[in-house]
């Protein structure tokens, strides 16, 4: 499966790619049969057939007009008072959204007096960092993507031996600034780990001066009325997972996912491998990690991680966030999970109720030539792997589907429910 390490931008090339891999297959089908096959071309949509209104428009902000998709997942343009952003995935959407209230918010903390006196105590502090923490927050003590990382599994590794007073000191420093964002960006409603860079510079601004300029967290978010109110919706877990993203640094949070994927049998190296991948933050490994190890019993969990390497940007982690959530919703709100198994790109969950789950996150689904020959092939490879397996398969997905493409699905027995994410809580 080489081919799944040179996923592209989008998920469409990924199907791109496996039919590209089994066209071979389909070499002699009957050119007559095949024009009586109706397909459908993916298009781009006006953003009033794809959002409620109150989605359209925001304090803020404005989704242009076109939606462009590419078979599987719309790209929105955002305008907004703070610039102009670019996203792939509804749910991506609403982050973003929700991002873009926590900047307004921030940029008007920015503008009082006590957060100007902190920010004045701050940089009188030797911290060798403060600078790049204006200028480049992302790449410096932000908890976020590979440097941060590595730099708080750095702090575990020195714990062992003594350092000097001076380093002893910025270190002690950095975890107060990342701590103290943490707690920020939990009270805004917003994930720490966003790649959202306007975001991350106002966070890590904020996060500077009250760590390091006595300015307490409540007197920070006075001028805007104190906290949000910030109600984690679903279980009990993503109560937990919420409070652990919260509270726990990145080296922390890597030493629990380790833990629950060694007690779930996954191998050390894709355990490793997983931890380490550029792809994902901390956010991403810690969903995914909690929502396997709810599925207890399921065999195969590490065919799964061995899939979710094949990510090689935000969208494609995304996407195997949403799928996990996805099984685990079914688990807790169906039937418990018994087996899981992956053909190239699809995941095949076997319930305790005799279905076989399919979940897929997507936006909107057609039925296009390339949909079909793939699902054809892969149906045939994982009935060909399970031949005592039921043909009942439940294909959950978090968007719509056409008409023509449900009845297209219904025929091959599968039975699929839209808007899974109105069923059951995600983390976006």
């Amino acid at each position: 499966m080489k081919w799944l390490r040179r996923w592209g931008k989008a998920r469409s090339l990924v199907f791109g790619a496996v039919v590209l891999l089994i066209s071979s297959c389909f070499l002699c089908t009957d050119a007559a049969a095949a024009q009586k096959i109706q397909y459908e071309r993916q298009s781009d949509r006006p953003v009033s057939e794809v959002l409620p209104p109150d989605m359209i428009t925001g304090p803020h902000y404005r989704v242009r007009n076109t939606v462009v998709s590419n078979g599987y997942m719309n790209q929105f343009t955002v305008d907004s008072d703070f610039g102009v952003f670019e996203v792939t995935g509804n749910g991506a959407l609403r982050k973003l959204i929700k991002e873009i209230q926590a900047i307004a918010a921030l940029r008007e903390i920015k503008k009082e007096a006590v957060y100007l006196d902190a920010l004045k105590k701050a940089g009188t502090m030797p911290l060798d960092f403060g600078k790049n923490l204006i200028t480049d927050p992302v790449n410096t003590v932000s908890g976020v993507s590979r440097g941060v990382s590595q730099l708080f599994s750095n702090v575990a590794v020195g714990l062992s031996h003594k350092q000097a007073k001076g380093e002893d000191t910025r270190m002690e420093q950095a975890l107060a600034v990342s701590s103290f964002k943490r707690d920020l960006a939990s009270q805004l409603g917003v994930d720490v780990y966003s790649s959202n860079a306007v975001l991350q510079k106002d966070l890590t601004n904020v996060a500077w001066a009250g760590a390091l300029g006595s300015l307490s967290l409540s007197a920070a978010l006075a001028p805007i009325g104190g906290p949000a109110v910030l109600t984690v919706q679903g279980t009990r877990l993503a109560q937990t997972m919420t409070d652990q993203l919260k509270e726990e640094p990145p080296a922390r949070l890597r030493s629990i996912n380790e833990e629950k994927l060694a007690a779930m049998g996954i191998p050390r190296d894709l355990v490793d491998q997983f931890l380490d991948h550029p792809s994902y933050t901390p956010r991403h490994q810690t969903i995914i990690t909690g929502c396997l190890d709810a599925l207890k019993g399921a065999s195969g969990r590490d065919a799964f991680i061995r899939l979710a390497l094949s990510a090689n940007d935000e969208e494609t982690a995304n996407f195997f966030q949403d799928t996990v959530e996805t099984m685990k919703g079914y688990h807790d709100t169906v039937s418990p999970m018994k087996e899981i198994s992956v053909v190239e790109v699809l995941v095949f969950a076997r319930a305790e109720n005799g279905s076989i789950l399919v979940p897929f996150p997507l936006d909107h689904g057609v039925w296009s030539e390339m949909a079909d020959r793939v699902l054809t092939h892969i149906l045939a490879e994982y009935q060909a792997s399970h031949p005592g397996a039921r043909r009942q398969y439940e294909l959950w997905v978090t968007g719509t589907v056409t008409p023509l493409a449900r009845r297209q699905l219904a025929q091959r027995g599968m039975k699929t429910t839209e808007h899974v994410d109105r069923l059951i809580p995600f983390m976006d």
